[in-house]
């Protein structure tokens, strides 16, 4: 005769679909998800200043047509980097390039200020009545020195010199 032993309920609990492998699946798939993260933290990463597929860019360009486009980085002469056709720019106005504004205050007068607020850092969105305006915190500067008029900013836009060198504006050194 077979000697059969009763069983608890925990054994019989144990024996029915879904409920033994319950923990061992939940465990399986914290460890998976767990082993995901550590291998996508380990992935290749994309460093500052290149696109996804590796090539390099620039989020400044320079204007077509100009010698710094033409692979000469500087104008006709040597005398700087291009930044702006003079004819872009217009009295009394400017306009807002990659990381910095050129003014033209009166004419024949480029001013090159930095378009980053000095209040808290936000980029400057457009030239308006003579000034440039920050629209995060309304702060407003001079076209003509950079320094603040209203706003909470009180620290002009960091100004790089510029001169025109044939019909265009470049840095100056």
């Amino acid at each position: 005769m077979t000697d059969v032993q009763p069983r608890t309920a925990a054994e019989i609990q144990q024996d029915r679909p879904g409920n033994a492998s319950t923990r061992r699946v939940v465990l399986k798939s914290a460890g998976a998800v767990g082993a995901t993260a550590v291998l996508a933290a380990c992935g290749t990463d994309s460093p500052s200043g290149t696109n996804p597929n590796g090539t390099d860019f620039n989020n400044n360009p320079i204007p077509a047509g100009s010698t710094a486009a033409n692979g000469g980085g500087s104008s006709g002469g040597g005398n700087g980097t291009v930044l702006v056709a003079a004819s872009k720019v217009a009295v009394g106005s400017g306009v807002i390039l990659g990381d910095m504004v050129v003014t033209q205050p009166a004419e024949g007068t480029f001013k090159a200020f930095s378009n980053i607020c000095t209040h808290q850092q936000c980029k400057v969105t457009e030239i308006k009545n003579g000034q440039i305006a920050c629209r995060c915190h309304n702060s407003l500067f001079s076209i003509e020195d950079g320094a603040p008029i209203s706003g909470p900013a009180g620290t002009p836009l960091a100004e790089t010199k510029v001169k025109l060198d044939g019909d265009n504006v470049v840095t100056a050194a």
